[in-house]
């Protein structure tokens, strides 16, 4: 995806809303946080990614999705209809995106890391899960979610007994369960950045741009490049901007 940013319009970047937990109370607070994010920016926006794990479950039954999250939506749905390129990632907690929100919304779904190009910087953005060293549970479990068999295997169950299923595994994640916020220990225990300089020795990217480790983090990946996570909304309410010359942390409120 290559772009010519005009100079005076922005990308925003943010992801990890995880709406929905760890109860619907602070969920509805954070959520209309969000929203009132998106009208702040949609004045100088020249398209908005959100990295994954937007909710904190989701899954489209074929004529049902999840309760909730209405003015999240209807604030996209809003600024869609203005013209504004909105962009999903999947993450690991709503990988079972399908294709509701493109049609309804226009919104385009990505599920993998993707190269965006504008102006002259080269980006990496995605949400980060599976990537790096080790974990080789985790990816193999995310293998099997992502697979066929298993969607239409949940599909199967009645959405009131599947999304009771879905927040009691919810109420079990980090997010739901951390008492306090993360925090930075070395770079050699942050596997998205041994990622990037692993990439980066065969690829130059001017920025890499991940979400997923609940941690803002702005890390030196080579001379020339440098590693963004996006942290999340539950106590950091961080997201970035590029002005097409570099890309920065911001915190909303």
């Amino acid at each position: 995806m290559q772009i010519n940013l005009p100079p005076d319009k922005k990308i925003y970047f943010a992801s990890d809303f995880h709406l929905g937990a760890p109860d619907r109370e602070s969920s509805s607070i954070r959520e209309r946080k969000i929203v009132a994010w998106l009208e702040q920016v949609r004045h100088d926006a020249h398209s908005i990614y959100l990295l994954g794990d937007i909710f904190d479950f989701w899954f489209e039954y074929k004529q049902a999705i999840p309760k909730g999250f209405i003015r999240l939506q209807g604030k996209l749905a809003e600024l869609r209809d203005e013209g504004l390129p909105i962009y999903f990632f999947t993450g690991n907690h709503d990988m079972w995106m399908f294709d509701y929100f493109e049609r309804e919304m226009g919104i385009v779904i990505y599920r993998e890391p993707q190269i965006l190009i504008v102006n002259d910087l080269k980006l990496l953005i995605g949400h980060g899960d599976g990537l790096g060293p080790g974990d080789s549970f985790y990816k193999l479990l995310k293998w099997f979610f992502n697979s066929g068999i298993c969607q239409w295997l949940f599909a199967r169950i009645h959405p009131n007994l599947g999304i009771a299923i879905a927040k009691y595994w919810s109420r079990r994640s980090r997010i739901a369960n951390h008492t306090r916020v993360e925090k930075f220990e070395n770079e050699g225990s942050e596997f998205l950045l041994t990622y990037c300089r692993k990439l980066e020795e065969k690829e130059h990217y001017d920025f890499y741009v991940f979400g997923h480790r609940h941690l803002p983090l702005d890390l030196n990946v080579g001379e020339r490049s440098r590693y963004i996570n996006l942290g999340e909304w539950v106590h950091f309410n961080t997201y970035a901007v590029l002005d097409g010359q570099s890309v920065e942390l911001k915190t909303f409120g």
